[in-house]
C-alpha cells in the first residue's frame, strides 16, 4: 500500500512568491502543527526553482541564498509530515524564451504571451515534452519528495488577467495537429468552428500522452512517488479546487467542495481526490480571503464526500496579512486528526446516480439536478460519463440513473446501461440527451426527435395531474423557456405527461391570452415490462433550476423520481439548506453527517443558524446498538419501530457526524 492510499491527507500548501526563498522555514513547521496537517506542499520548479539546479533551461529565483526545498522537505519528515513537490511549466522566465523561442506559445499572429516578464510555454515544444522531465528528474534525483504537483497543466488560452489568446498555433503545434487530425491547424478559429470537436480530441490526446510520459518516468524509478494534477489520466491524486472569482457570473455555487470530491470519488476506484480550499477571494486579490463560513463548509464537504482536506495560501503564512480563515480550518483539520480512522474509507448507499456530462453546454442542467438531489436529502454518487463503462458494477446498484445531456456516447457505454436497464435500474434523461443518437432515443425512451427545440417565451406545460405531481397540487401550469424539444412518443408503450402550452401573447395585459394545448407532450415515460423503465424529459428543468431556483421545475423531477425510488433507506423533513450524508464505515457501521449551509444567502457565506429537533428515519437495516456524535461524543436519541429507525438530533449548528453501532449479529441489511 502506497503512502497516500490511506486517503488521510490533511494538506497544506503554500503556493510561494520567489521572494519566500528566503522563508524561515522553522516558523512555517510551527504552523503547519498548528493545524496538524500531515503533508506540505511547496514549489520545486518550473517557473522558477526553489533550489540550486545545475540545469540550464531551470531559472532559479535570485532570492534563494539556501536550498530551501532541501530544507524544507528535512523538516517535514522530521515531523512525520509528507512533501509534495509543486511544478508549474506551463511559463518560463523570459530569458528562457531570448535563448529558445521555440519552446514557446504562439498566438494566430505569431506572438507570444508575455506576462511581466513570465512566457506561456507551449505543451508541444521541447520545454515541456523535454526539459520538464529533465526538472522533475533532477528533483527526484536529488531530494526524498514523496509526491509531484503539477500546476496549469495543459492548454493555457488566457493569462493571469483574464485577456483570451486563444489556441497555439506554433509550428510544433500544427505539426501536431495535422499528424493526429489530418487538418491545418490555422483554419480552427474557435469553439463555434467546425473543427472545434477534433481540437478537444487533439487536446486530450497530447495532455494523456504527455502525463503517459511523466508517469512511466517517475514509477520506473521511483514508485512510492504520488503524481497529482487536474488531469485524471495515469496520476494518483487528482487535483481540484474550491475557488472564488470576482468576474464568475452568478449564481455562486454552494456545493463546490462536495460535487468537485464527488464526481471523482465515485468515478475511480483506483485515484483519490484532493480538492483544494483556495483561500483568496481571486487571482487578482491573493491577499484577502473568502469568508471562514464558506471555508469551513468546503472542508466539510471535503471530508463528507469521501476526500481528506487540503487548504491553500500564497506565501509564507508569517506576514500574511488576514489571518481570519486560519482558525476555522485549524479547528476541521484538528477534528479530522483526531478522527481519520472514520473518514477516508467511506463505502457509498447511494439510491441514484447522476452522470456529470462531458458536454460543457450541458453544465447547467446537471448543476441543476444536483442541487435538486441535494436539496431533497436523496443518496446519489456522480459518475463523470468517460468512466461510465468503468464503473458498470456501481451502476447496477442503484435504482435510477439521471442522464443530462448525453448525446452519442461510445459503444461500450450504450452496452452498459442497456444491460443496466435490464436489471431493473430506471434510466432518467433530461437536457435534450441523445439527440444525435436515435436508436438509443427510440429503444429506451420510446422517442422521436420531430424538430428542432422551441425557444420561444411564454410557453407552459401541464402537469394537472396530480397524482403524478402531487408537489404541484395546486397549480395546472409551470413555466418552460430555453428550448423545447418537440418529441414523438410512442403512445402504444409509451406513458405521455406536461401537455406542451403553446405560447401565446403577454402583453399588453389586455392581449395575454390565448395559449392552446399542442400536441407535444415534456414528458415521457416508458416501462419496459418487468424490468427497468426509460424516463425522457424533452427540455430544461435542470438547467431553469440553477438559474431561476423556481421549485416547480424540482418538484417536476422529484414526483416523477420518487415513483421509481421503490426503497428508501433514509426519508427525512430536514430543511432544504442541510447537506446530508450517509455512508457505511469500514468497520460496517453507518456514518450520518449533516452540514447545515444556512447563513448563506446566495451571495455571502454567514454563520449558521442552528437548527433543532431534527428526526432522520432510518428504514430496512439492522438494529442499532448505540449511537453518537463524534463532534460532541455525546449520545443521540434513538428510536425503533419494526423496521424503522429514527434518529433525534437536538441541534445542528454548522457539522456534525453520527457514528451509528449496527447489530452485527443479526442477519437482516440494509436493503
Amino acid at each position: 500500500m502506497n503512502w497516500w492510499s490511506s486517503n488521510q491527507l490533511r494538506l497544506i500548501q503554500n503556493n510561494l512568491r520567489e521572494i519566500d526563498a528566503e522563508m524561515n522555514v522553522d516558523l512555517l513547521m510551527k504552523e503547519l502543527q498548528e493545524f496538524h496537517a500531515n503533508v506540505l506542499m511547496m514549489n520545486a520548479g518550473g517557473i522558477f526553482a526553489f533550489y540550486p539546479s545545475t540545469l540550464a533551461h531551470q531559472y532559479v529565483t535570485p532570492y534563494l541564498h539556501t536550498d530551501l526545498l532541501q530544507e524544507s522537505i528535512a523538516k517535514a519528515h522530521e515531523l512525520d509530515m509528507k512533501f509534495i513537490a509543486r511544478f508549474d511549466f506551463s511559463k518560463a522566465h523570459e530569458s528562457l524564451f531570448e535563448t529558445n523561442p521555440e519552446w514557446f506559445y504562439r498566438d494566430r499572429n505569431g506572438q507570444e504571451v508575455n506576462y511581466f516578464g513570465i512566457v506561456h510555454t507551449c505543451l508541444n515544444g521541447a520545454y515541456q515534452q523535454e526539459k520538464s522531465l529533465e526538472t522533475i528528474t533532477e528533483v527526484l534525483e536529488k531530494y526524498p519528495v514523496d509526491g509531484i504537483f503539477f500546476n496549469m497543466f495543459g492548454y493555457q488560452h488566457w493569462d493571469y488577467s483574464g485577456n483570451h489568446y486563444g489556441p497555439c498555433y506554433c509550428d510544433h503545434c500544427r505539426h501536431r495537429f495535422q499528424e493526429i487530425c489530418g487538418a491545418e491547424l490555422l483554419d480552427y478559429t474557435g469553439p463555434e468552428h467546425e473543427l472545434h470537436d477534433l481540437y478537444l480530441q487533439f487536446q486530450d490526446f497530447t495532455s494523456r500522452e504527455i502525463l503517459g510520459k511523466i508517469h512511466d518516468l517517475v514509477k520506473s524509478r521511483w514508485p512510492d512517488v504520488a503524481i497529482s494534477t487536474y488531469h485524471p489520466h495515469q496520476v494518483d491524486i487528482i487535483r481540484k479546487e474550491s475557488n472564488t472569482s470576482l468576474t464568475r457570473a452568478l449564481p455562486l455555487w454552494p456545493y463546490s467542495a462536495s460535487e468537485n470530491v464527488a464526481s471523482v470519488v465515485q468515478s475511480w476506484d483506483n485515484k483519490l481526490i484532493s480538492n483544494c480550499s483556495i483561500n483568496a477571494i481571486d487571482l487578482t486579490y491573493r491577499f484577502t480571503g473568502v469568508s471562514p463560513y464558506e471555508t469551513e463548509v468546503r472542508l466539510y464537504q471535503n471530508i463528507a464526500n469521501g476526500s481528506g482536506l487540503d487548504f491553500c495560501i500564497i506565501g509564507a503564512f508569517e506576514g500574511y496579512p488576514d489571518r481570519r480563515n486560519f482558525a476555522a480550518a485549524q479547528r476541521i483539520f484538528r477534528y479530522h486528526a483526531e478522527n481519520e480512522q472514520i473518514y477516508g474509507r467511506l463505502a457509498s448507499m447511494a439510491e441514484v446516480i447522476l452522470i456529470k456530462p462531458a458536454a460543457a453546454e450541458a453544465g447547467e442542467e446537471y448543476l441543476g439536478l444536483y442541487k435538486m438531489l441535494k436539496e431533497s436529502h436523496v443518496l446519489f454518487d456522480v459518475i463523470v460519463e468517460e468512466q461510465m463503462a468503468a464503473m458498470a458494477h456501481k451502476l447496477a446498484r442503484v435504482q435510477v440513473i439521471i442522464l443530462t445531456g448525453l448525446q452519442r456516447p461510445e459503444p461500450h457505454t450504450i452496452e452498459v446501461l442497456k444491460e443496466t436497464q435490464k436489471q431493473g435500474v430506471a434510466l432518467l434523461a433530461t437536457g435534450h440527451a441523445f439527440k444525435e443518437d436515435i436508436e438509443c432515443l427510440q429503444e429506451w425512451f420510446g422517442a422521436v426527435w420531430s424538430g428542432e427545440p422551441d425557444m420561444l417565451p411564454a410557453a407552459y406545460l401541464h402537469v394537472g395531474d396530480h397524482d403524478m405531481f402531487p408537489s404541484l397540487k395546486d397549480r395546472e401550469w409551470i413555466t418552460v423557456n430555453g428550448g423545447f424539444a418537440h418529441i414523438q412518443f410512442d403512445p402504444s408503450n409509451t406513458e405521455r405527461h406536461m401537455a406542451y402550452i403553446e405560447p401565446a401573447s403577454f402583453g399588453p395585459p389586455e392581449r395575454a391570452y390565448g395559449h392552446r394545448i399542442g400536441e407535444s407532450y415534456g414528458l415521457g415515460i416508458t416501462q419496459h415490462g418487468d424490468y427497468g423503465a426509460g424516463v425522457y424529459y424533452g427540455w430544461n428543468p435542470g438547467k431553469l433550476y440553477y438559474n431561476h431556483g423556481f421549485e416547480d421545475h424540482k418538484h417536476a423531477v422529484l414526483d416523477i423520481l420518487d415513483r421509481f425510488i421503490k426503497k428508501r433507506v433514509l426519508k427525512t423533513c430536514l430543511p432544504a439548506s442541510v447537506e446530508l450524508f450517509l455512508n457505511r464505515t469500514k468497520d460496517g457501521n453507518l456514518l450520518l453527517q449533516l452540514l447545515n449551509l444556512s447563513g448563506f444567502n446566495g451571495t455571502t457565506y454567514m454563520e449558521a443558524l442552528p437548527l433543532y429537533n431534527l428526526e432522520i428515519e432510518l428504514h430496512n437495516i439492522n438494529p442499532i446498538i448505540h449511537a453518537y456524535s463524534l463532534c460532541s461524543a455525546e449520545a443521540s436519541s434513538i428510536k425503533q419501530d419494526g423496521h424503522v429507525t429514527t434518529i433525534n438530533l437536538p441541534k445542528l449548528a454548522r457539522y456534525d457526524a453520527i457514528i451509528i453501532e449496527m447489530d452485527h449479529a443479526l442477519k437482516r441489511e440494509v436493503t
